[in-house]
């Protein structure tokens, strides 16, 4: 693979004017590198109150075989999926088969197993992941998968930066960036009152609701809401909950 077409790559993208541009430019690169399949995800928060376990990612953009993502769902590998188990603690670029060794001893290494069976069936033979990371952890991934492909470490991390520069160029012409990057100042700390709270809203309640079960008035859960609302500089408590999740203080 020519490491110029990466470098030149990482130069189009910023000057990309929308976001198909940067998709188109983003596939050439991957099909000139011998990758028939790929995926940019972008990794949301988990709600710890949601019973609903299975981790939540959105795609910006992705290329996969013919009813794999459906199989992939039917079958629920995203909960046993070794990939998504060890990006989770990844801080480097990594190969499929590297987080499948790491899983050597696990409960469900056979349905690991079986999983990589059905993917090579399907055309995915083997794959590289790259995370995207921010303050918090991890933002998103660019998965890169199809016949097998020696990538040397310069290649490596050349699409590593590739994986950074879509994720967050396609963010940006979204207008999404920003509120990403956005933190909440470390001189206002919530209080347990506030973050009891804050995750009984994100299920959903009324400030009566919360009231009876912190066996406190609705007015006195309102003067919570209220002093939430002014450390997150939120509109309203809809826009309270959503900056929260993005914080990751209620994740």
């Amino acid at each position: 693979m020519n490491i110029n077409l990466l470098i030149q790559l990482l130069i189009v993208l910023e000057e990309s004017p929308n976001s198909r541009a940067v998709v188109t430019e983003l596939e050439r690169v991957i099909d000139d590198s011998g990758f028939e399949y790929y995926g940019l995800l972008r990794h949301l928060p988990q709600n710890p109150v949601q019973r609903n376990p299975e981790p939540r990612a959105a795609a910006l953009a992705d290329r996969w075989p013919e009813q794999w993502p459906q199989i992939y769902s039917a079958k629920k590998y995203v909960m046993i999926d070794p990939m998504v188990r060890y990006l989770a603690h990844a801080q480097r670029p990594f190969r499929w088969r590297e987080s499948l060794a790491a899983f050597g001893k696990d409960a469900q290494r056979r349905r690991m197993e079986q999983m990589m069976v059905d993917a090579f069936g399907h055309g995915l033979e083997d794959g590289y992941i790259f995370p995207v990371h921010g303050r918090n952890g991890i933002l998103g991934s660019l998965s890169l998968a199809g016949k097998p492909v020696e990538l040397s470490p310069v290649e490596i991390a050349l699409f590593e930066a590739v994986a950074r520069k879509s994720f967050w160029r396609l963010l940006e012409l979204k207008d999404e960036a920003q509120a990403l990057e956005s933190v909440l100042p470390a001189d206002t700390p919530l209080t347990r009152r506030e973050m009891e709270i804050l995750h009984y809203l994100a299920e959903g309640m009324t400030s009566m609701e919360i009231g009876k079960v912190l066996k406190i008035s609705n007015h006195t859960v309102d003067w919570y809401m209220n002093g939430l609302q002014n450390k997150l500089k939120a509109k309203n408590r809809q826009q309270a909950v959503a900056l929260a999740f993005r914080h990751r203080l209620i994740s």
